[in-house]
């Protein structure tokens, strides 16, 4: 099997899984028939027709390919028929964001070595495919782009698969490195869903904090210095008045005989 094969047959099921997401939030905001196919297109394509538009290889795929856009509607429809909205199904689609998440970062890596680009662009433009077009539905819908953090791990999870995918392919091993792409991909996904685990935050570092308080602490380092020094300077001055006179012993208890 030709390895332009299996990339168009990944970019296919990632469009009508991203398709499917766009549609469940089409349907948790309560839009209209017009309102899903617009989400549902936004998001099942929008992140390989941005790829392809910065690879340059000529009109992107959605536009050419006469499959595509009826897998984006396919996905679409099956949202607004089917009622989508209960706990089972939400489980479904986390297992199905974490499928397409994984497809669509091994396909547009995949199709940005076929176009004769490095290993870095390969990773960026298949993390931009893998959460393009989920960005670009949240961004219509007026919310916080997933990609940007409030949720577990996600474009980590592209950027994994995206060099699994890079490293098997200049080992001559695609196909391998498809299948270790999406089994890694989904696995580190869910994972991360059900432990939380999250990219950290700002940190709430202040430096002028620090350096106060270090400077407070030399301070009070300094001040019983200072008070010790005074309290001696008597018992100083006699120890220093014997010195230079022979047969006297130092006075500060060092009970050496001065010559």
């Amino acid at each position: 099997m030709r390895i332009e094969t299996i990339t168009t047959a990944l970019d296919l099921a990632g469009v009508s899984a991203n398709a499917l997401l766009g549609g469940a939030a089409a349907r948790s905001r309560r839009l209209d028939l017009f309102g899903y196919v617009v989400i549902g297109l936004v998001a099942g394509l929008g992140g390989g027709v941005i790829r392809d538009l910065l690879l340059q290889q000529g009109p992107p795929a959605a536009l050419v390919n006469p499959v595509y856009i009826p897998a984006a509607l396919a996905g679409t429809g099956l949202a607004f028929i089917l009622d989508i909205s209960g706990r089972g199904w939400g489980r479904v689609l986390i297992v199905l964001d974490a499928v397409a998440l994984s497809l669509w970062a091994a396909a547009g890596a995949q199709k940005t070595l076929t176009a004769g680009l490095g290993w870095l662009p390969a990773v960026l433009l298949g993390t931009l495919t893998a959460v393009g077009g989920g960005a670009a539905r949240d961004l219509m819908l007026q919310r916080v782009p997933a990609v940007f953090g409030g949720n577990a791990l996600y474009a980590s999870v592209a950027i994994l698969v995206a060099s699994i995918q890079v490293l098997c392919t200049g080992l001559g091993e695609p196909v391998t490195g498809t299948i270790l792409g999406l089994l890694s991909g989904v696995l580190f996904r869910l994972a991360a869903y059900r432990q939380g685990w999250r990219l950290p935050t700002s940190l709430d570092w202040q430096p002028q904090r620090v350096f106060a308080k270090a400077a407070e602490q030399g301070d009070d380092g300094m001040a019983p210095r200072s008070r010790a020094t005074g309290q001696d300077r008597p018992a100083v001055l006699a120890a220093t008045a014997g010195l230079g006179k022979p047969g006297r012993l130092n006075s500060a208890g060092s009970g050496l005989l001065l010559r």
